[in-house]
């Protein structure tokens, strides 16, 4: 089915900013929804951010207001912009690609992950 290749991660300050990229190839053609999920040892999975074909967009609640997701259905890419980044963001992000955002977590398929580190 879809390969997911993730890019963009990295260690930045409390404040700073990252793009997370991830880009889709082989068959997309039952992807209509595509989103970003973080993990950190010892917390679970989480929802950060997804986009259905539509446009229609979901947020976790802890990155309301500072995290965009954006699309190129072009290139079958998404865009995680991260702004004023906090200690609590370091994880592990993951794309996932899936026909509905509800979907996601069981039925997705995953990227191999991109690690954040928020530090001073």
């Amino acid at each position: 089915q879809v390969q997911l290749v993730e890019s963009g991660g990295g260690s930045v300050q409390p404040g700073g900013s990252l793009r997370l990229t991830c880009a889709a190839s082989g068959s997309a053609f039952h992807v209509y929804a595509m989103g970003w999920y973080r993990h950190t040892p010892g917390k679970q999975r989480e929802l950060v951010a997804a986009i259905n074909n539509g446009g229609t967009t979901k947020y976790g609640d802890s990155v309301k207001g500072r995290f965009t997701i954006s699309r190129d259905n072009a290139k079958n890419t998404i865009y995680l912009q991260m702004n004023s980044l906090k200690h609590e963001d370091t994880a592990v992000y993951y794309c996932n690609a899936a026909p509905f955002i509800a979907l996601m977590l069981e039925h997705g398929t995953w990227g191999q992950g991109t690690q954040v580190i928020v530090s001073a």
